[in-house]
């Protein structure tokens, strides 16, 4: 895997790369191989480094969902991206195919999640319950065809599961996602790509814009021109 690591851009202080789906952020109970194990043995490989390698983890994706990811090469850069994932510095635009089509064809939602650890499954649950956290999207509807839409989505918030739970709100889940679409969702790739990735380098201060595509030959992204659509995805 580490020789199979989609590189995007690297330098002394951090590393982009286009995370592959179905692959945990960090090690896990399943002891699969993990993101942060694969960047930081490519790291030490690539540059010959002895003992341990840092490498920070300044945001997360969920193993089924796939795209562009930034990780930190020195504490200094892991503190300073952290704080811009905890504020609107940072944008994150998903394309997602959902089964359906959006009643309203685009806006903005914003519910309260909570997560059960034992299940590893998250509801939609009242403001006030202990433990629920905000979550916010904006979604826009790029095309619809044969009874499945393209879906632009700008996660403000990063919650777990969140874009799956509040797409599936809608009545419109996103198709190979059986968590969440029920019982007759097909079992394929989770139609679900962070697409782009957009903050500012943690150093030089320069705004840094990362996009990259979904496998087209994976599940329903065939069925949309996204080169068309990932131009209308960009963000000033």
């Amino acid at each position: 895997m580490e020789k199979e690591l989609e590189v995007l851009y690297e330098d002394n202080h951090i590393i982009v790369v286009n995370k592959p789906q179905n692959i945990p952020i960090q090690a896990d109970k399943s002891e699969d191989e993990d993101m942060l194990t694969i960047v930081k043995n490519y790291i030490k490989e690539k540059e010959n480094k002895p003992g341990n390698v840092f490498v920070g983890l300044v945001h997360r994706l969920d193993r089924p969902t796939g795209g562009v990811m930034v990780f930190a090469k020195t504490s200094k850069a892991a503190s300073r991206l952290s704080e811009q994932f905890s504020t609107d510095d940072v944008h994150k635009i998903y394309f997602a195919v959902v089964v359906g089509t959006p009643k309203v064809k685009s806006g903005r939602l914003v519910h309260y999640l909570k997560k059960d650890l034992r299940e590893n499954k998250v509801a939609i649950v009242p403001q006030f319950t202990e433990g629920a956290k905000r979550a916010e999207l904006t979604y826009e509807v790029l095309e619809t065809k044969n009874g499945y839409s393209l879906v632009k989505i700008n996660l403000i918030t990063g919650r777990s599961h969140q874009a799956r739970v509040q797409m599936k709100s809608l009545g419109t889940p996103i198709y190979g996602d059986v968590k969440y679409g029920g019982e007759n969702m097909p079992k394929a790739y989770l139609n679900l790509y962070a697409v782009q990735l957009l903050f500012d380098h943690p150093t030089t201060k320069e705004r840094m814009r990362f996009i990259v595509y979904p496998p087209e030959d994976k599940s329903m992204w065939k069925l949309f021109d996204l080169e068309k659509y990932l131009t209308v995805a960009r963000i000033d």
